[in-house]
């Protein structure tokens, strides 16, 4: 059983291991860019700019070696200087080294942000190309953190991998050489030992400690979905008197943090006591070496104080080793899941080399559709109807019969299983989406507004709209009158999710949006269906405008919007049971008439 457990965890450790490396393969192309010759001139002036410094880093104890021995009258000193010119030149190359160090950085920044920019940018485009499957079992507080983490491990670790890491191995190699050719191969070897139980101690606990922050982060992220959750259903919240009961709910992921970042700062302690003692012994035993050295005539005080300056130089950067090597592979595991992120497949894809949608007429076509969201439930089964250029059709039925998820397959949010979806003879598998988009204008049952200006909310509609054709699309929509009488008018801020405005005032606000688009086919889902009998007949008379010459398909729950459309399409169970005029389908007597006469005597109740 032990060995089993041992065998497994050697597996997950392999794959992290290789999830690091094919981390750092996908981050290199964007340091080291090919369409980019000025990133690489960058990247090779901050190396040479590295090793400049560290080259005037490990000389410097050698000038303070020399100060010491001019004024002890011991050695030769370098650059035949006295003790003040020495102590001058020691105090100019600590200067060199930093100023060095600080252009590197300077000269490396634009590479850095424009690596983070890029893999922020592609991140978040690619969010968006996912499917509508993806995003509707996506954790919006959860999704936001991976995105923050990863883009925060990318810029760490290209700061630390690059200048820290590299510049730490580098510094180690000259002084090793330094000390071996100064000196003997004893010191050679009291700094390795230390430095290889040093990093032996540090990678094994820190390894550990990755663990416990993975846990941390899950619980982070956890905390921090349940209060995104929590304030999106605000309203619900309030509605059954929750506040309590989210409070307590949060709690329980918070408190489940704190335990993980507990531990998390124990293990730190460990940690730096023991490298601290680790760091301390080999100091302690270079200089004893070097204090026998001086005792016994062959080394001078200044070589004694140049092998003290030279232990504390690298004890530094090792100091801050079990930092970076941690931060670097929690950034590897935050980029990970970023990466994950971009790996995750769209469903729905255009096709390579794919046309435009041609629209001539704007005739929509089922051609024997069948779908489902799941491979074992059939919504759609055999469905064909055909929606007749410039006229209006509805589609009809009880919940769960198919309806909204026409819509959803007319704009491509997934793809028909059997069967074709065709505008003016194109399917629209075969066209492209962007074209396919443009065609279509949708006003659904709740407009959700962006948590921005009345203006920009109509003006989503199309970008380059001036302001007299917002102001045109909002007299159509018939709300110019009511954005006018507000204070700030069309720069009215309407909230988060438009919460601002109501209903009724949203609804016409997402006319406006889909009139301002102008396209030749209006996909009306429930648009009415949550509002009030008054609201409902004003938005009914919008929308009829909005449907003038345009091919319109209209999903209704309340039939009593669609008793003029063309022709009415009655679905059941994901079948076409009934079609044709409201009048001859309540001549009928069938599934429409019942649906009709049961909404009838609800009102009448009402």
């Amino acid at each position: 059983m032990r060995h089993m457990q041992s065998a497994s965890e050697s597996e997950i450790a392999k794959e992290e291991r290789r999830s690091g490396l094919r981390t750092l393969r996908k981050v290199f192309p964007y340091i080291w860019p090919d369409d980019a010759p000025w990133v690489k001139r960058r990247v090779l002036i901050a190396l040479g700019l590295l090793i400049i410094a560290k080259l005037i880093a490990v000389y410097t104890p050698i000038l303070y070696k020399g100060a010491v021995d001019s004024l002890a009258d011991e050695g030769v000193p370098p650059l035949a200087l006295g003790a003040v010119g020495l102590t001058v030149a020691y105090g100019v190359a600590r200067m060199m080294t930093v100023g060095f160090q600080q252009l590197r950085d300077v000269v490396f920044a634009p590479v850095g942000q424009r690596a983070l920019r890029r893999l922020a940018l592609e991140t978040f485009r690619h969010i968006h190309r996912l499917s509508m499957r993806y995003h509707i079992t996506r954790k919006t507080g959860g999704l936001s953190r991976i995105i923050e983490r990863g883009v925060k491990g990318v810029e760490f670790l290209l700061r630390f991998l690059v200048f820290s890491i590299g510049p730490l191995i580098l510094e180690l190699l000259l002084v090793a050489i330094i000390l071996m050719w100064l000196f003997d191969v004893w010191y050679l070897v009291v700094v390795a030992g230390t430095i290889a139980v040093y990093i032996w101690f540090t990678f094994a606990v820190t390894e550990w400690r990755v663990k416990l922050r993975r846990e941390m982060n899950n619980q982070d992220t956890d905390a921090n979905q349940k209060a995104i959750d929590s304030l999106l259903n605000f309203e619900t919240v309030k509605y059954f008197g929750a506040e309590e009961r989210e409070a307590q709910r949060y709690d329980v992921s918070m408190r489940a943090y704190a335990k993980a970042a507990l531990k998390t700062s124990y293990s730190l302690a460990f940690l730096n006591f023991g490298q601290s003692m680790l760091i301390t012994c080999g100091l302690v035993g270079v200089m004893v070496l070097a204090a026998l050295g001086v005792q016994s005539g062959q080394l001078t005080v200044g070589d004694f104080v140049m092998v003290n300056a030279y232990m504390i130089q690298i004890t530094v950067p090792l100091n801050f080793l079990g930092t970076v090597y941690r931060e670097i592979r929690q950034s590897l595991v935050d980029m990970g899941e970023m990466f994950d992120l971009l790996e995750q497949p769209e469903e729905v894809t255009t096709k390579d080399g794919a046309p435009d949608l041609k629209i001539d007429k704007g005739e929509i076509t089922l051609e024997n559709v069948w779908f489902g969201y799941d491979a074992e439930r059939n919504i759609l089964k055999d469905v064909s109807l055909t929606v007749p250029a410039g006229k209006t059709v509805a589609i009809v039925g009880s919940t769960g019969s198919g309806k909204s998820t026409i819509g959803r397959l007319l704009f491509r949010f997934y793809d028909v299983q059997k069967g074709a979806l065709k505008i003016d003879g194109q399917d629209v598998r075969d066209v492209t989406q962007t074209s396919l988009h443009a065609t279509i204008g949708v006003v659904p049952q709740d407009t959700v507004l962006f948590n921005d200006t009345i203006r920009y909310n109509i003006a989503y509609g199309r970008d380059d709209a001036t302001p007299d054709e917002i102001i045109a699309a909002a007299k159509a929509a018939q709300i110019h009158e009511f954005i006018e009488s507000l204070p700030d008018g069309y720069d009215t801020t309407v909230g988060e999710r438009g919460l601002k405005l109501s209903g009724g005032e949203k609804q016409r606000v997402g006319i406006a949006r889909t009139l301002l688009k102008d396209p030749p086919i209006l996909l009306l889902d429930e648009a009415t269906s949550a509002l009030d009998t008054d609201t409902e007949q004003e938005i009914k008379d919008a929308l009829a405008r909005a449907g003038e010459g345009r091919t319109v398909i209209t999903i209704a729950h309340r039939l009593s919007t669609i008793a003029e459309a063309d022709e009415i399409v009655v679905l059941e169970n994901g079948e076409v049971s009934e079609r044709g005029s409201h009048e001859a389908l309540l001549a009928h007597e069938g599934r429409y008439a019942q649906l009709w006469n049961r909404q009838q005597s609800d009102d009448e109740a009402a």
